[in-house]
Order: structure tokens, then sequence, then C-alpha cells
């Protein structure tokens, strides 16, 4: 992986005038997020996310698919205890639900597990059943984009794992950006990383990766709308193949 190092700028100081203890407006966040972007692009992945906890303290959160715990890791390293919320949506395959439970047993993180409003059979009896098969985005937002909504208004500010070389539709992703729809810092510490960096993190810290990878999945999700990938294909082409839809809106 390219390692550069960022400016010299002292980067927790930015938008360090509060309304109240531990909180910033929006302006403040956006220029934040700004500043960092530029200062931070091609730093390590350590760096930045040690930005982040320094920058956000207790208003701060990993976010994970379990798909694999590098971004969790990466974390528990720089800021033991930190926060790792789970979008438990009720359709996982088990092998993610193992993941999960395997992260929170033997790594210094407090994973949080956000669950729907509606259980998978309340949601069949007010949608109809297999939303997922009729309506994905619908089922989506029900499952993962209003728990997500929810969790993070206790956050100022979130990290993902995305990477620019998963897709076309993530080919820019900034490390650091602000999200005007949530009015929240997002950042994507490992963004710059090749898959080739991914499996040397996992193979170097021995990182739990969800076993389906093993099995043929590209990426992984909710099993109604996750088939196996062909040989050739975009890793991401086994998601919602049935419909014209690339992500489940949590990061659009």
């Amino acid at each position: 992986m390219t390692i550069v190092a960022a400016t010299s700028l002292n980067l927790v100081s930015l938008g360090s005038e509060k309304t109240e203890p531990g909180r910033r407006t929006r302006d403040e966040l956006e220029a934040l997020a700004r500043d960092a972007a530029a200062a931070l692009e091609g730093a390590p992945a350590e760096r930045i996310a040690k930005w982040a906890t320094d920058t956000f303290g207790a208003r701060f959160c990993v976010t994970s698919s379990m798909a694999d715990a590098v971004v969790a890791h990466l974390f528990s390293r720089v800021s033991p205890g930190v926060d790792v919320v789970f979008l438990d949506t009720g359709l996982h395959f088990p092998e993610t639900l193992k993941v999960r439970d395997t992260v929170a047993a033997t790594m210094d993180v407090n994973v949080r597990s956000i669950r729907p409003r509606l259980t998978v059979g309340q949601q069949d009896g007010e949608f109809g059943p297999r939303l997922f098969a009729r309506n994905p985005d619908e089922c989506c937002f029900l499952r993962k984009v209003e728990p997500l909504e929810r969790a993070l208004t206790e956050y100022d500010a979130w990290a993902t794992g995305l990477r620019r070389d998963e897709s076309p539709t993530r080919a820019n992703t900034p490390v650091v950006a602000f999200d005007a729809k949530k009015g929240k810092v997002k950042v994507n510490p490992i963004a710059a990383w090749s898959q080739a960096d991914v499996d040397r993190y996992i193979s170097r810290w021995n990182v739990p990766v969800n076993e389906l990878f093993k099995k043929g999945y590209g990426s992984i999700g909710c099993w109604p709308c996750t088939r196996r990938t062909k040989a050739g294909e975009d890793p991401r082409a086994g998601r919602w193949a049935m419909f014209e839809k690339t992500e489940c809106g949590l990061h659009v």
C-alpha cells in the first residue's frame, strides 16, 4: 500500500469551538471534513483512524457489515473500546453473525447490534411477504438505512470500510467526507487500499473473515439478496442481481 505523509496541520484543533460540550455545528463539521480530506489524503490508515478518534472522542463510531473485521480491528488498535455499530437486519447469513460474535469476544471494542423497528415477521405483516423481492429499496431502507440513521444520532462522525477499488461507484471515495444528508463526518480510512492490502492486513493480524468468501461470494449482504459471483464478475455483482441496484442506500 502507498504511504504518504500527511501535512503537519493540527487537524484535531479544527472546529474546536462547540455549541455545547462534545458537540459541533453542521458548518463546523463540514469545514472540518473538508480540511481533513485534503490533509489526510495519502496518510496511513492508522493515522486517519487516530485523527478521527482524537477529534470526535465518544461522538465517533465505526460501522461494520462483518464481511470482515479489518476496520474494527484497525480502530481497536488505535482507540481501544471504540463503539462498533452492526446493523442486525434479521436477514444475515449465520456466517456473518459469527464474525460479529467473534469480534465482540476477541477485540477491545464495544459492539452495538442495531435492529430495525420491525422484526422480519412484523414487516411481512405490514408490507407483505418477501418485500426484498418486490421492492428491495424499501426493504433496505427499513432494515438498514433507518436503523443506521437512528444509531448515528449519538455521533458526529463514523467510519466505514469503503474502498475505491470495490466498484466504479466507489472509485472517488475520499478518506474523509461530509455527508450532507446525515449532517455528519464520514471517515473511510482504507479508501485507498487494494484487495491485496486488505489480505495482507488480515494475514498479519489474523483478522476474522466471513467464511462465505471461501464459498464463492464476492460481497456479502442479507441472504435473500446475495448470490455467489461468477468468474470474472465484479465482486458486488452478486448483490441484488435481479435488480438495477448497486447500493443498499447507506452510502448514497
